[in-house]
């Protein structure tokens, strides 16, 4: 019988991190670090976020070596990845059936996936959305605080929608993640959303 790896040998492998198709949520992005900002902005955030996900006042600041704009870039990166994790459990009811259009209250969004705006599932303008902003950050020279406007806006209502129709889901990955009150608290330090949009009530423990 071939033996399971250990944790280090999975996650590190050949010098490489990855989470590998299996990986539970709590394990994501365990493996060992000797990061620092000056060689890897991404790693190093997410070494933060292994002792200190809880302490979002210690996650905004840039670190020495790193400017404001290159640590949102980092900070932006790392929810695009995070909000997959959390887009692949909802899934399992928000479907395309249940949420034939992407709604958060009684307002419905256009997706803008599809060459021109229409309706879209909610899961599939998640999708959709996860996909452009992966294309902006991969694209880093020409990712301009217009574009992270543009990002954030769209991004928030997959938080949104999932808070207003799937509550349960959101409580369970709030309270385990602190993700969308990271998201949050960076769209207002960096001026990214006006408040109008932010439509979740606050929620004061993070749901606790």
């Amino acid at each position: 019988m071939a033996q399971v790896a250990e944790p280090s040998e999975r996650f590190h492998e050949a010098g490489r991190r990855w989470n590998l198709p299996g990986t539970k949520e709590e394990d994501c992005f365990s493996w060992s670090y000797d990061a620092s900002p000056a060689n890897s902005g991404q790693l190093y955030l997410q070494s933060l976020l292994r002792t200190k996900r809880f302490d979002i006042d210690s996650l905004l600041p840039p670190p020495p070596g790193i400017d404001s704009i290159a640590w949102l870039y980092e900070h932006m990166r790392q929810i695009c990845i995070e909000l997959g994790i959390y887009v692949s459990l909802v899934h399992r009811e928000c479907t395309e059936h249940q949420c034939p259009v992407m709604r958060a209250q009684e307002t419905t969004y256009y997706c803008a996936g599809h060459g021109s705006p229409r309706p879209c599932s909610a899961i599939g303008y998640s999708v959709h959305t996860l996909d452009y902003a992966v294309r902006q950050l991969s694209q880093r020279d020409s990712t301009s605080m217009k574009h992270f406007q543009s990002m954030v806006r769209r991004l928030y209502r997959i938080f949104a929608h999932v808070y207003f129709h799937h509550r349960d889901v959101f409580e369970r990955q709030e309270s385990a993640t602190y993700l969308y009150a990271r998201f949050v608290r960076l769209a207002r330090k960096y001026e990214l959303a006006p408040e109008s949009q932010i439509i979740i009530p606050e929620i004061p423990s993070t749901v606790g």
